[in-house]
Order: structure tokens, then C-alpha cells, then sequence
């Protein structure tokens, strides 16, 4: 990774514009041609600099729901099970953690009451108990790790 590189990970963290030639305009920023900003970024992903590159949505305010889940999967398992959860479309990522409840995943639905039919099919297909564990308040933190 470059200083320009970096340059092109800060600019990035501050917000992406919204028109019909995005990479552009943040080229234009970092003066440099737009198909260097877009080589650049897929060597940073392929590098696993960047782990992701793309939009965030509220699925809560497009109409969808959303929960934090948790599972105690016992270790000899724990691959199966994780294939199966990652099978699920509505599933956004998966985290092994060291805990009695040691896999944590994000279920996202187009529709609320499908959260818990996602739940349940994950139950079913694991014969494990989820735990539902919804937000109650949500805070905003504008993180910004410069580079």
C-alpha cells in the first residue's frame, strides 16, 4: 500500500458522492484518472486491505428488518453450522466469538416478520436455539481511522 492508496482510504471514509459518475468525481479529488481509482480499489479488496467496498443500507427504514442473532454451537460442529447460517441470503455476516454463545450473525429481511421465519429455519436446519437479540436504541458513531 502507497501513500496514494492511503489518500484514496481517507477520501473514501468521508462520504460517497451520489450522481451518475461517482469514481469520477472522487478521482477528480485525488488527481487522478478514474479507472486508476477503480484498479486501485479492487487491488486494495484482493489484497484484503479492504475487507468491503460498497454501499450500507438501513433496511429498518427501507421497509426491512433487522436483528443481531446468536448461537452456542458446539466446536465440532462449528463448520456445518456455519455453512448452513451462510447459506441464508438474509444472513449479512457471521462472527466467531469466545463465548458460551460463540457465533454471532446479522439477519437482514425485506420485510420484518420475516425475521423470525429466518430464525426458525435456521433452528430447524441446525437443530440449535437462536437467540434473538433486536436493538433497542440505535447511536451513531462516525468513525473515521485515517490511513
Amino acid at each position: 500500500m502507497d501513500d496514494l492508496d492511503c489518500k484514496i482510504i481517507n477520501q473514501l471514509q468521508g462520504g460517497f458522492p451520489i450522481c451518475d459518475r461517482p469514481f469520477k468525481v472522487v478521482a477528480t479529488l485525488l488527481e487522478i484518472k478514474e479507472n486508476e481509482l477503480l484498479q486501485r480499489i479492487e487491488k486494495l479488496l484482493k489484497e484484503g486491505f479492504l475487507s468491503r467496498f460498497g454501499a450500507l443500507y438501513h433496511a429498518e427504514k427501507l421497509g426491512g428488518g433487522l436483528t443481531l442473532a446468536a448461537l452456542s454451537v458446539p466446536e465440532q460442529a462449528f463448520e456445518n453450522v456455519t455453512t448452513i447460517v451462510n447459506s441464508f441470503p438474509e444472513v449479512a455476516h457471521n462472527y466467531k466469538r469466545e463465548h458460551e454463545l460463540n457465533m454471532w450473525f446479522v439477519i437482514a429481511t425485506e420485510k420484518p416478520d420475516r425475521i423470525q421465519d429466518v430464525i426458525s429455519e435456521i433452528e430447524t436446519q441446525t437443530d440449535l436455539k437462536v437467540y434473538n437479540v433486536p436493538k433497542e436504541v440505535e447511536y451513531y458513531i462516525g468513525l473515521y481511522l485515517e490511513v
